[in-house]
C-alpha cells in the first residue's frame, strides 16, 4: 500500500477515535448549519455546504438526496484549505451499485467480476 494511502488512513481514523476530537454544529455567515469535526484549533474537517453553487456543492447535494447519511468534509489546517476531502457514508451495496451505474452510464464495467480481497490468517 502506498505511504500516501496509509497516511489518509491514519489521518482518517485519528479524526474517528482522537479522545480530543470534537463534533459541532457551526453556523456559516448565510445561515447554514455545517458539522465540523476538529482536532485542534488549526486543524479541523468542514461539511461542504450542500447550498454553494458549486460543482462540489451540486454533487454533494445530488449525494445528499440519494444517501442522507453520506457526508463530505474539507480539511483544513492552518487557515488554508488543503484540498483533502474526509467522505463517509454506510449504505447497502445495491445503492452504491446503481449510484455506480448512473455515473458511468455504461454496461460495459459490468463485466469485470466483483472479486473480493482474501485475507491470510496469520
Amino acid at each position: 500500500m502506498p505511504i500516501e494511502v496509509l497516511k489518509l488512513y491514519y489521518q482518517f481514523m485519528k479524526v474517528l477515535f482522537e479522545k480530543t476530537t470534537k463534533l459541532q454544529k457551526v453556523i456559516t455567515k448565510k445561515g447554514v448549519e455545517l458539522w465540523k469535526i476538529e482536532l485542534s484549533p488549526n486543524h479541523f474537517f468542514i461539511e461542504q455546504n450542500p447550498f454553494k453553487d458549486s460543482k462540489y456543492g451540486r454533487a454533494y447535494r445530488m449525494l445528499k438526496q440519494k444517501y442522507p447519511a453520506f457526508y463530505m468534509f474539507w480539511e483544513i489546517e492552518n487557515n488554508q484549505y488543503t484540498g483533502k476531502l474526509l467522505m463517509g457514508t454506510i449504505v447497502e451495496k445495491e445503492d452504491i451499485d446503481k449510484f455506480i451505474s448512473e455515473v458511468l452510464q455504461s454496461e460495459e464495467y459490468k463485466k469485470y467480476e466483483d472479486i473480493r480481497e482474501e485475507i491470510e490468517e496469520t
